[in-house]
């Protein structure tokens, strides 16, 4: 399985949606360099996606922060905070209990870094909490796999829109069509999709 490490890695993914692509090749030039948004996999990880679920990268940002400054960012300090003290971090009833249940679920987070893309996302998904979005950020960024692909992100949808002048923003399952030549490097894609996003609508995507 191909890993993103570096910005080698990048440009490697780049020119292959060059390749495959007029519009990449267009687009791309303007794009790089493209961020490499790797991060340290485990639980922090996983925490910080669940953070971001279903909100602003602004939003996201802030709540992330306030469990930093609290110390709330490993399964043991999540499971003996009180909910009013997660609370006061800015997270849901909805999102603590996601959070307790992972950390009680103890996942063997460093065997994830040797097994197939859809195997780990098959793990995650049973987390609760998780679904195939949340699993596929863990994939792209905590774990670099360079296929790994969000094809239900709404900002990755509206920038292939804009991108590729659809009539309408395109389904999970569309945008999963369309994306299908950018394979093996479609967590490359990703990334440019989301900084074509910041570029057309003057915000962040993604944190």
């Amino acid at each position: 399985m191909r890993v993103i490490e570096s910005i080698a890695d990048l440009e490697e993914g780049m020119a292959h949606l060059t390749a495959v692509c007029p519009t990449w090749a267009r687009v791309l030039p303007d794009l790089d360099p493209l961020p490499l948004r790797r991060r340290s996999d485990g639980f922090a990880a996983i925490l910080d996606a669940v953070v971001s679920q279903q909100l602003s990268t602004h939003a996201s940002d802030a709540i992330a922060a306030r469990l930093a400054a609290a110390g709330l960012t490993t399964p043991t300090a999540i499971a003996a905070a009180s909910d009013d003290e997660l609370r006061g971090c800015g997270l849901s009833g909805q999102k603590i209990r996601y959070l307790r249940g992972i950390a009680a679920a103890e996942p063997d987070w460093d065997s994830l870094r040797r097994l197939p893309d859809d195997v780990v996302a098959a793990t995650l998904v049973a987390l609760p909490g998780i679904g195939r979005w949340t699993a596929d950020i863990y994939l792209k960024f905590a774990l670099g796999r360079a296929d790994a692909f969000a094809a239900g992100d709404l900002a990755l949808q509206e920038s292939a829109r804009l991108l590729y002048d659809l009539p309408s923003r395109p389904s999970a399952a569309a945008l999963t069509e369309l994306a299908e030549p950018w394979r093996p490097w479609r967590a490359v894609a990703a990334r440019a999709l989301w900084a074509h996003y910041r570029v057309a609508k003057g915000r962040q995507g993604i944190r």
